[in-house]
């Protein structure tokens, strides 16, 4: 037996070696005929036969317009794509740079403190103070995330000092337990309406809309409605999840402005706000809200995301972040609220220096989720590569979840607002500055001269004026 079994063995490694060998000594003129041959027939085939049809075919459809519709034939449904539009010509603020300041002034000593804490909402009884410009935007429990990145992200905002929004899923009662600042966003479903929780809230922002989704709601299949989703929503077995468009029946805008004031009186005072997608009617949209009586409103810009949305809703709707930050803060100054009503800034802001730009237009704070749902997976997405897509580890629905290590992603949270907030600090003392409320759009202009031209702000080829260069250098 042990005879016949070292001849196979033999046998195989000698037709091993003649195939290596074969190899060595054949493999150019075998690769050079296996060229030829499929040069041959991609340069001889007619197009309507040819592979390299693709290539024509692909630059005119685009890989994702031939991917999604590829999914509406399969489905016949309403496609929903997570993650934001994949529009690459909106405005941004890579166009906009900052002042350096060299001479004129001269650069905050780097041992020197910057104050970047922020108030949002000065003129509420109970104002919301947080000592970082960037909080964390609602990514739902259930309706997106899990509980362990919930809880991942809850801790490391309290870390940092700063709040994180409950977005409009189910509130976990571990989540209150544990969270420092935090905002309730009042929306447009049957959950998340309880008293002690509004009277626990340190801020309530009413969702009219958002940027990926503008104001439709959605229904969610029991099926999607994995872990403890059900029960904390309050929902019974088999039951769906709806978010409506609506808050009342028929609704007007008296009831919204009384819906404002009951919530003031409920939470006992702190500041009370709405957001929106921002859109073409942005002026009367914002005039609204000031008839209402909030303390802040939320811009969410075109370039917004969320866990999933038509994509005809994320890339057919609404205007783009700086475009929106831009209209807003002048419509609230030339109304003479700019100092009463905060503006928090969402939608696309990945980068500090997205955020300082926020700012700098007009923006109190900013919101951050898509850039920090990645940060909070930090070395976890590899239990999901490479044949499923890194948000499994993180989804409330996703085969990945129940890997997820809480403790890990709030540390990568953690280090990911701190590292942003150092970023910002520097960035400041480039520019001569001890404190984030010295910040405007005097400190900075655009290379591209319709951006420049939008905001106000110089272009680059044109030197500013004197005057306005020394008046910088006296403040």
């Amino acid at each position: 037996m042990a005879t016949i079994m070292l001849s196979v063995i033999f046998a195989m490694v000698s037709v091993f070696m003649l195939c290596l060998l074969v190899i060595v000594f054949f493999w150019r003129p075998l690769m050079r005929r296996i060229v030829k041959q499929v040069g041959h027939i991609i340069l001889t085939d007619s197009y309507q036969e040819n592979i390299m049809e693709l290539l024509p075919g692909v630059r005119h459809m685009g890989v994702q317009n031939i991917l999604e519709n590829s999914l509406r034939s399969e489905t016949g449904d309403v496609l929903h794509r997570p993650l934001g539009s994949a529009k690459q010509k909106w405005p941004h603020f890579e166009s906009l740079t900052f002042i350096p300041a060299q001479t004129s002034p001269f650069p905050v000593d780097s041992e020197e403190q910057v104050d970047v804490s922020v108030t949002i909402g000065p003129n509420a009884k109970k104002p919301l103070k947080i000592s970082i410009p960037i909080m964390i935007s609602g990514m739902a429990y259930g309706v997106a995330l899990s509980e362990e990145v919930r809880m991942a992200l809850t801790t490391a905002s309290k870390k940092v000092d700063t709040a994180i929004n409950s977005g409009e899923g189910g509130i976990l009662p571990e989540e209150l337990e544990q969270a420092g600042k935090y905002i309730l966003q009042f929306s447009k479903t049957p959950w998340a309406k309880e008293e002690e929780t509004i009277k626990r809230a340190d801020m309530i922002e009413i969702k009219c809309g958002q940027g990926a989704l503008t104001a439709m709601g959605t229904k969610i299949s029991p099926n999607n409605l994995t872990g403890r989703a059900r029960e904390v929503f309050g929902l019974e077995e088999g039951e769906d999840a709806i978010i409506y468009e609506h808050f009342f029946d028929n609704q007007t805008l008296d009831d919204m402005k009384q819906l404002v004031d009951e919530l003031r009186s409920l939470s006992g005072g702190v500041p009370i706000g709405v957001k929106i997608g921002a859109g073409g009617n942005l002026e009367q949209d914002l005039d609204h809200f000031i008839q209402m009586g909030v303390d802040f409103i939320t811009i969410d810009g075109g370039q917004a995301a969320t866990h999933s949305a038509p994509p005809i809703l994320s890339d057919d709707f609404g205007i783009p972040t700086l475009h929106a930050i831009v209209r807003a803060t002048n419509y609230l100054t030339q109304q003479g609220k700019k100092e009463q009503i905060s503006l928090i800034a969402a939608g696309g802001l990945m980068t500090p220096g997205d955020f300082l730009k926020a700012i700098a237009l007009g923006a109190d704070a900013v919101y951050v989720g898509s850039a920090i749902l990645f940060t909070v997976a930090h070395g976890q997405v590899l239990n999901a590569l490479p044949f499923e897509p890194p948000t499994q580890i993180v989804w409330n629905d996703g085969k990945f979840k129940d890997q997820f290590d809480t403790n890990e992603g709030a540390d990568s949270a953690e280090k990911f607002l701190l590292a942003c907030t150092e970023e910002m600090k520097m960035g400041l003392r480039a520019m001569g500055k001890r404190s984030l409320s010295e910040l405007s759009r005097k400190d900075i202009v655009s290379y591209d001269q319709t951006t420049a031209k939008m905001i106000g702000i110089p272009f680059t080829f044109e030197p500013r004026e004197k005057e306005e260069q020394s008046s910088t250098e006296k403040g």
